[in-house]
């Protein structure tokens, strides 16, 4: 399967021709369910959240399926979500079955601290939100021994390693700014700090959301091979126009 492209198609599609075993890192931050069903504004030009609970857990499953086999040996999903003020509970109970009814295990959580908290919560019993969650996911029996970038600093008398610290929390942007295509882009710069943690040499990064190509940006820089997937034809050509200097001229990021 061709590399460095963002195929314009469900990830289903895409992810029954990637190759088993192929996927070094899936990093992808899916649509949250979260958007109130009277809304008018749905958050995307094409995609319409709406599930209920139980679809949206099964959606999820089908697509963790499809990870365990893309993925090569000791590879992991980092997985972003975050929860909606009139659904609170979703996030936890789709990370609950997935450690539950997959072949996938939660490894650690991640805090992402956004510059920023918008919109402003008007809630008078909850907190403004300025954090959200990327879950580290690994094949169950991988737990031990999938891939991660912390450098050995020493041994203990007895043999032990001893390695630096890499801490579970990144401060980042929100995003790489918002569209009318999508007013949920992904963040780059987070992007590329979970790749320096997670991301062997020349890995292939598989984002099943890529949107506007914030995953594809911070390969290109990184210098990561990457495979995406993208509903919308129009933010496939946005993504696509956007990553053009990226892969001439590196030095800009």
């Amino acid at each position: 399967m061709k590399t460095n492209v963002i195929y314009n198609e469900s990830n289903e599609l895409t992810m029954k021709r990637i190759e088993s075993n192929t996927i070094d890192l899936i990093i992808t931050s899916p649509p949250y369910n979260i958007i109130r069903p009277n809304s008018t504004d749905r958050g995307y030009d094409l995609y319409k959240d709406g599930m209920s609970n139980d679809e949206y857990i099964d959606w999820t499953l089908d697509m963790f399926k499809q990870f365990e086999r893309c993925l090569v040996k000791d590879g992991i999903v980092l997985y972003n979500m975050s929860y909606g003020t009139e659904n609170t509970i979703l996030m936890s109970l789709v990370v609950a079955d997935v450690i539950r009814k997959s072949d996938f295990i939660l490894a650690d959580i991640i805090v992402w601290k956004k510059k920023s908290a918008t919109p402003n919560n008007v809630s008078h019993n909850k907190t403004t939100r300025i954090v959200e969650y990327i879950y580290v996911f690994c094949r169950k029996y991988e737990f031990h021994t999938f891939k991660c970038n912390k450098q050995k600093l020493k041994e203990r008398e007895s043999g032990q390693a001893i390695y630096e610290n890499v801490y579970n929390f990144i401060s980042a942007p929100n995003n790489d700014g918002s569209t009318d295509l999508n007013k949920a882009t992904f963040s780059s710069k987070m992007v590329r700090k979970l790749l320096s943690i997670y991301a062997p040499p020349n890995s292939l990064v598989y984002d099943p959301f890529m949107g506007t190509g914030s995953t594809a940006v911070a390969c290109i820089v990184d210098g990561h091979r990457y495979i995406g997937s993208e509903i919308s034809n129009k933010q496939c050509q946005y993504a696509e126009k956007r990553i053009q200097p990226y892969i001439s001229q590196t030095s800009l990021f």
